[in-house]
């Protein structure tokens, strides 16, 4: 007795496009969402040593987000990497708590 009411020619007309429409921003927002991934080593971009060195003595403050845009690779790969240039002393820690820690170059 009861149920839907049949649309007419226009509401099926307008409800298409509107579909459509979804469906098309759907597929632009997925392409939109693939990301470039970065390698997941230290050294993947950086080349040499010497080099990695000479570029951070050009920068006046090294932050792991800083050397990881700078350097294309992670930021953990980052902070892993300004800890053992502190240890070999060619960085030097200036301030910084367990969140962010700031360096200088030594």
């Amino acid at each position: 007795m009861g149920g839907k009411k049949k649309l007419s020619l226009k509401q099926m007309e307008k409800m298409q496009a509107r579909e459509e429409e979804r469906k098309k921003k759907e597929k632009e927002k997925e392409k939109g969402a693939e990301k470039e991934k970065k390698p997941a080593g230290i050294f993947a971009d950086v080349g040499d040593e010497k080099k990695l060195i000479e570029e951070l003595r050009k920068m006046r403050v090294l932050t792991p987000y800083v050397v990881a845009s700078r350097f294309n690779i992670r930021i953990s790969a980052a902070k892993d990497l300004l800890e053992q240039l502190e240890h070999k002393g060619l960085v030097q820690f200036v301030s910084g708590n367990h969140d962010l820690k700031i360096y200088r170059a030594a």
